[in-house]
């Protein structure tokens, strides 16, 4: 009878213990996908505010021509077509590598501030889209993306298979359509441009199950707060940039052009 007390006294202990990770790790995960949604809004917020201050249906008001009734301020003309643009192009790209380099070293709150920098300079950057694409197929294209994210996630976050070897293989070919997209720069085929966002989106698509899965491995109930607090930053940020890839690489057959 003591014996079997004892043993359910250790599953109750146990049941405990369960439940108590259990709950750390949904709030350590809603923290991630808070703080992502959040720098997704920092960034659609920035890039409307700088495509209206971009542009303008007064040709009194306007640099230069971009389509019917619709022409670039002077900042516009600045910020696209000048020197200014390799700016905006790398600022971003920048802010990332350092907030991955940088991360152990910084407080949480520093991390942060910098998240939502990098989210800011990537809406400033993405703010050209509102030239080439219609309104209407931008917002189509986000709501199937935010639905085909949100899927892939569920399943990176409940699936019990081991996606490790799918990401080794993800990443390669992530590099490998980093060096196709850098290589047609210069030949401006569209044939390879096509392959290009088709390859770009099941990759990503990949990547946001892999990287939930990586994100949910990371977390340790015995963290201290502060430790805790970097790595919801940096599983935001992995999140954030498989959203934002995968958005820009199904605009490309979703979106209907200005």
């Amino acid at each position: 009878m003591a014996d079997f007390r004892n043993i359910q006294a250790q599953r109750r202990v146990a049941g405990y213990a369960d439940a108590s990770i259990d709950q750390g790790l949904r709030s350590y995960m809603l923290g991630v996908y808070n703080m992502m949604a959040i720098g997704l809004v920092v960034t659609g917020l920035a890039a409307l505010a700088v495509a209206a201050m971009a542009t303008t249906t007064d040709p009194s008001a306007a640099v230069a021509q971009i389509g019917a009734g619709r022409y670039l301020t002077s900042f516009g003309a600045a910020l696209y077509t000048s020197p200014l643009r390799w700016v905006v192009m790398l600022a971003p790209l920048a802010a990332v590598f350092f907030l991955s380099f940088r991360i152990e070293k910084l407080s949480v709150a520093t991390a942060n501030a910098i998240f939502w920098g990098y989210a800011a300079l990537v809406g400033i950057s993405l703010s050209s889209i509102f030239l080439v694409f219609t309104g209407q197929s931008i917002v189509r294209t986000f709501f199937v993306t935010a639905a085909s994210f949100g899927a892939l996630s569920l399943y990176g976050y409940t699936t019990k298979r081991d996606l490790s070897a799918m990401g080794s293989f993800l990443m390669m070919g992530l590099f490998g359509l980093i060096i196709a997209s850098i290589v047609n720069i210069f030949l401006g085929s569209t044939a390879l441009q096509f392959a290009i966002s088709v390859i770009g989106v099941l990759i990503f698509a990949g990547l946001t199950a892999f990287d939930t899965q990586s994100i949910k491995e990371m977390y340790y109930e015995g963290d201290a707060s502060d430790t805790q607090g970097r790595k919801i930053v940096m599983g935001a940020l992995r999140l954030y940039l498989d959203f934002i890839n995968m958005f820009m690489f199904l605009l490309q057959f979703l979106g209907n052009r200005e």
